[in-house]
């Protein structure tokens, strides 16, 4: 990745890490996972230089902010909804109905 990268996210947990790295790439905003394997290094080097980071390009970092805010906070449930197809009541999860296979609109 360029340089000019800044740091959006760290965390010790990397599988949280990881995780938010997957929410930023499947909303099309390219990150880079950083100091994946430096845990080890803890205690020889400075704490807050061995966790594990998601970097961005300065030009995304509203928007991954806010869908990192979104991922941590669960704030991204979305309601239940009634199907046009065939008037099923499904979880916010879904998109398409589980009966007639009508996807979700809106």
């Amino acid at each position: 990745m360029p340089a000019g990268y800044i740091r959006v996210f760290a965390h010790s947990n990397a599988l949280l890490v990881s995780h938010l790295h997957n929410v930023l790439a499947a909303a099309g905003i390219p990150a880079e996972l950083r100091n994946m394997t430096l845990g080890g290094g803890a205690g020889e080097l400075p704490l807050g230089e061995c966790e594990p980071e998601v970097w961005i390009a300065p030009h995304n970092r509203e928007r991954a902010e806010a869908l990192i805010r979104e991922s941590l906070e669960g704030g991204s449930e979305r309601p239940d909804w009634v199907c046009s197809g065939c008037g099923e009541t499904l979880e916010g999860a879904f998109d398409t109905c589980w009966n007639c296979g009508t996807r979700r609109s809106g």
